[in-house]
């Protein structure tokens, strides 16, 4: 199948209801990005004005745990909902739906927002260092490098993270896109694809690698390490929403909590095992130590310039196999919050 025609499969079944949307709201969303691009530059208030809320996505409620188990204070504005969903689709669709207000991801999904017409905004920067995913092969396989890749079935999330590290891996590898048969999925499909020989190899995160290593490799599945990372996990949140005064203090106000969560799992490592892992995954204590030997040290920088130009490096990686049009990703940028992390931690999580 030539690699154009598949691009264009992606395009469709990847972005599914949201591309629908783009479709026939393209018009309107393009003379409204025209007349209001990008985010209000106007300051951010000082005090989170009093009956403000948000609905902030907090996948697998993780974000609820680490605030409740590091104690940390009350948010000064209302949480109306927290959306139990991650996938970056999933969280572009109810952005448009105007369902939710902020949410956690990585680099890709605001690139590929951006590709759809929809005007958000990045507003918090968490630095990995070591990878987040592993290529895992389907039971049976003969892969061992990424050099085998060749001429495989490839598991691929457009608007995921897991997208961007599989074509990072590719390029560095020298391997180009007709090279190898990209198959379009979202990441909760990667599984069953392996499972069922759909794939010969799929992105799983770190969490996901040893349980299904613990099922698998006894069949022959295996799994082939690189030292690609998916540099940004961040915040992003709608113009629409950054353009609200109230809304717009309110994210700043929920910043600091979201990186002082994330630096108290890490400092917490066997209290995280037990209160998430195995009680509310149903993981046993070597599974999630497993887990946990691999997370990456929080970081939270003062200035944005590597992220901006990482994100520009993956702007332009998707472009150059026709999955986006190349832009300039600094519009995805809003400084206003920069730095406001970096204030809220110590030192060592900040460089």
């Amino acid at each position: 199948m030539p690699a154009t025609y598949d691009r264009r499969v992606f395009l469709t079944s990847l972005l599914g209801t949201a591309a629908g949307v783009a479709g026939l709201s393209g018009c309107a969303e393009s003379s409204a990005a025209a007349t209001a691009k990008g985010a209000s530059t106007a300051p951010l208030a000082s005090e989170v004005p009093a009956g403000t809320s948000l609905k902030i996505s907090s996948f697998q409620n993780v974000q609820q745990l680490q605030f409740k188990l590091a104690n940390l204070p009350a948010l000064p504005f209302k949480v109306s909902d927290w959306l139990n969903i991650g996938a970056g689709p999933d969280v572009i669709n109810a952005f448009r739906a105007k369902s939710l207000d902020l949410a956690n991801n990585a680099g890709i999904p605001p690139i590929q927002a951006h590709f759809q017409g929809f005007d958000a905004k990045i507003v918090a920067i968490n630095i990995t260092r070591k990878p987040n995913y592993l290529f895992a092969t389907k039971p049976g396989s003969d892969i061992r490098t990424v050099a085998d890749f060749r001429g495989r079935k490839l598991a691929f999330s457009q608007g995921q993270a897991q997208g961007v590290v599989l074509l990072r891996a590719l390029k560095k590898a020298g391997l180009a896109y007709d090279d190898v048969k990209l198959v379009p999925l979202t990441s909760n499909q990667f599984l069953t694809a392996l499972q069922s020989g759909q794939v010969d190899v799929a992105p799983l995160g770190n969490t996901q690698a040893p349980a299904y290593l613990q099922q698998y490799a006894s069949k022959g599945a295996r799994t082939v390490t690189t030292d690609v990372v998916d540099l940004l996990n961040l915040l992003w949140a709608p113009a629409s929403v950054l353009n609200d005064r109230a809304k717009a203090a309110a994210v700043a106000a929920y910043i600091p909590q979201w990186a002082q969560g994330q630096v108290w799992q890490y400092e917490h490592p066997d209290v995280w095992n037990e209160e998430f892992y195995v009680k509310t995954q149903n993981l046993n204590l070597d599974q999630a130590r497993a887990i946990t030997a691999l997370a990456n040290k929080p970081l939270f920088p003062p200035s944005w310039a590597e992220a901006v130009r990482w994100e520009q490096e993956t702007a332009d990686l998707l472009a150059e196999g026709g999955f986006v049009k190349k832009f300039d990703v600094s519009s995805l940028f809003d400084h206003r919050f920069e730095g406001i992390a970096a204030k809220s931690v110590a030192a060592e999580y900040r460089k």
